[in-house]
């Protein structure tokens, strides 16, 4: 199944201007709409955040099916014993090695781990602060020619790449996340939902 990655978070003050643009309902709103335009249909691919994982739990949660395997989340051992609790609702779960004392490394080898999946045909960034940016750097050096889709009304860094990378200004404050989404990641609506197969995770690292 094709994948999607996922880079978002919710920026926090006294991180540059991230937080000043951030709009924290839309970008739970953002990322409920991403799950249910997937979950399924393309298989979802994100970096634990303790943020985030709560919010894809809840909206797989809201669809009432089994969506244990429809996704796969990337977790850095650095954070061991800080695991979000909704961890334990998804079997697909990919651990990565720390590097024992360095934050900027263990994440860097997660991010690596993540991104460098050949399945990966389409990336969306939403809010976020210079994570979202690394990731988005990581990600074209990886990926060339596939759709990269900003979701600036989120603000964060989502805001400052969506005007990096040309954004029209009229498409900036779109908050119709339901018809980007099914367009700019070519998913039919009336597509099935095949949750039965959706996984194909590395083997290695998987929770056991």
């Amino acid at each position: 199944m094709k994948a999607i990655f996922l880079s978002a978070s919710v920026p926090v003050p006294g991180r540059r201007n991230y937080f000043e643009t951030a709009d924290p309902f839309l970008i739970q709103f953002a990322v409920r709409e991403l799950v249910i335009a997937c979950l399924g249909r393309r298989h979802i691919v994100w970096g634990g955040h303790p943020a985030i994982t709560p919010m894809i739990q809840a909206a797989c949660k809201e669809l009432g099916i089994d969506f244990g395997n429809a996704v796969t989340l990337y977790q850095s051992k650095f954070f061991e014993g800080r695991y979000p609790e909704e961890n334990k609702d998804f079997d697909n779960i990919v651990y990565t090695e720390a590097v024992p004392g360095n934050l900027a490394r263990s994440l860097l080898t997660m991010r690596e781990a993540m991104i460098s999946r050949d399945d990966l045909v389409a990336a969306v960034f939403i809010g976020g602060m210079e994570g979202v940016e690394i990731e988005y750097e990581l990600f074209k050096l990886y990926h060339h020619n596939v759709p990269i889709i900003p979701v600036a009304a989120t603000g964060g860094a989502a805001r400052e790449l969506a005007t990096k990378i040309g954004v029209k200004d009229t498409e900036l404050d779109d908050v119709d996340f339901t018809n980007m989404f099914y367009e700019q990641l070519d998913i039919d609506p009336r597509e099935d939902r095949h949750l039965d197969n959706a996984t194909d995770a590395p083997s290695v690292g998987l929770k056991p």
